[in-house]
């Protein structure tokens, strides 16, 4: 696939040769390394992040890059990484001095001294991340690939440099980037490497959860992410961070009568909706709409299983997951426990599809009603042809009746046309209950379309309620 040695064709882009540049006036030698160059061979588009090795100072050769862009750049330094980063033309570069690590057991961060290009590379990661460009005056362009990545590449495997269960142990959140990986490029894991991760499943224990996140996310990103949910399950990774996902695993069977396996519905249902958005957070709300089924998981001989209030007890685990787990708790958690007490809603709808239950459903969901109707569709996987018919047809028949009531009732984040001030003002009131009592009468008739949503309507409606409460008007 990959017969030529020279690959100066991948570094067209300016910066290079003010990095060659650079690198002769200090008599360095350096590489462009990993994910751009694995990207150049696969054809995946230009990358805004590329990695600099040196033989030497890093942060040296940082600084004089700097010197000679035109810009004259900020340049980031990491003195404890040895590390320095700049920018360029939206293009994010970090340069490093090439370097052996050694690694404590009870820490993936290393012991870092100065190496060679061979140590560098023994050091990533995977095979088709140690792939090396020259950027040296007399060999620009040249490959270097001691671990055979290219052939990786073509073959479509991940495979670490060196020992797996050395790679992993010593940075146990390549596990997760293997698994990534693999869901992002539809790569197989090579079976060595797949095994050590099982093996040394444990060892994410040493990773904090918002690295964690990060990986995970961009396996949620992934085209088909059941990919990679599969993998981590098969790893006994999942478990380790996400076991409220992990107890919907499995089928019971009681006289008989069985429940779905929730946890490879759960699967079918985030796959389903990646096909229609690329919403991180409306993918994490398929991922957790029945993340409450296992604890509300019952038996009843005269009716069989029941996951009664499972949505409700859901909303409430996605706080305490996203707690846990060092996500954010703001409008995107929000969002998700929506989206999960929510998520039957529609579901129920489509069976009785009424004015009043389609008001109640958008007032409920305000500017999230076409995210939640997206993912009540992707939670359609019955295999029944005819039902999954059915089911979609209705929804078409919700969506259509959500847009005839929006454009007749304006019920979407509405507020009611009376206010508190009005009703005290009205009826000469303090601060009272009845106050409370009539306004949510008046939104109870609005949503139940006994008076339209104006304020006509709605003053005549207050004078009567106030009436049957005995208020007189000032």
């Amino acid at each position: 696939m990959f017969k030529e040695k020279n690959h100066k064709d991948a570094l067209t882009h300016p910066i290079f040769k003010f990095i060659s540049k650079a690198s002769a006036n200090l008599q360095l030698e350096t590489y462009v390394i990993g994910g751009f160059v694995r990207d150049y061979f696969l054809k995946r588009g230009t990358s805004d992040d590329i990695d600099i090795v040196a033989i030497g100072s890093g942060i040296d050769l940082a600084r004089a890059v700097a010197q000679l862009l035109p810009n004259k750049p900020k340049v980031q330094v990491f003195k404890t990484y040895g590390t320095a980063m700049l920018r360029f033309e939206n293009i994010e570069i970090e340069f490093v001095g090439a370097r052996k690590e050694s690694y404590n057991e009870k820490s993936r961060n290393p012991v870092v001294e100065d190496g060679t290009l061979q140590d560098d590379q023994n050091r990533r990661d995977f095979t088709i991340n140690a792939l090396a460009l020259s950027l040296n005056e007399t060999n620009f362009g040249e490959l270097l690939d001691p671990f055979e990545g290219l052939k990786d590449l073509e073959n479509k495997i991940i495979r670490t440099p060196l020992n797996p269960d050395i790679t992993y142990s010593d940075d146990p959140l390549r596990m997760m980037r293997a698994i990534r990986f693999s869901s992002q490029l539809n790569f197989k894991i090579e079976s060595e490497s797949l095994n050590a991760i099982t093996r040394n499943a444990s060892r994410l224990e040493i990773i904090t959860k918002e690295r964690i996140i990060v990986e995970f996310n961009k396996i949620m990103f992934s085209d088909i992410p059941s990919v990679g949910l599969l993998l981590l399950l098969k790893t006994n990774l999942l478990e380790r961070f996400l076991p409220e996902l992990t107890n919907l695993l499995g089928v019971e069977e009681v006289e008989g009568q069985k429940h779905k396996d929730n946890f490879y519905h759960t699967l079918e249902v985030v796959d389903n909706i990646s096909k229609n958005t690329n919403d991180l957070w409306l993918r994490w709300a398929a991922l957790l709409h029945d993340i409450g089924k296992a604890p509300t998981k019952k038996f009843h001989e005269t009716i069989g299983w029941t996951f009664h209030g499972h949505e409700f007890k859901g909303s409430k685990m996605v706080y305490q997951l996203f707690k846990r787990l060092k996500m954010p708790l703001n409008d995107k958690m929000k969002f998700v426990q929506k989206m999960v007490y929510l998520s039957s809603r529609p579901i129920v709808l489509a069976t009785d599809v009424t004015d009043s239950a389609v008001r109640r459903l958008v007032f409920d969901t305000g500017d999230d009603i076409d995210s939640l109707m997206t993912l009540c569709e992707a939670d359609i996987t019955t295999k029944n042809p005819n039902k999954f018919k059915n089911y979609h047809s209705n929804f078409k028949i919700v969506r259509q009746k959500i847009k005839e009531v929006e454009e007749r009732d304006h019920v979407r984040n509405f507020q009611p046309p009376i206010s508190g001030e009005l009703i005290m003002e009205t009826f000469n009131l303090k601060p009272c209950r009845e106050i409370g009592t009539i306004k949510d009468a008046i939104k109870e008739a609005i949503l139940e379309g006994e008076i339209k949503n104006d304020y006509d309507e709605a003053h005549a409606f207050m004078l009567k309620r106030a009436k049957k409460l005995g208020l007189k008007r000032s």
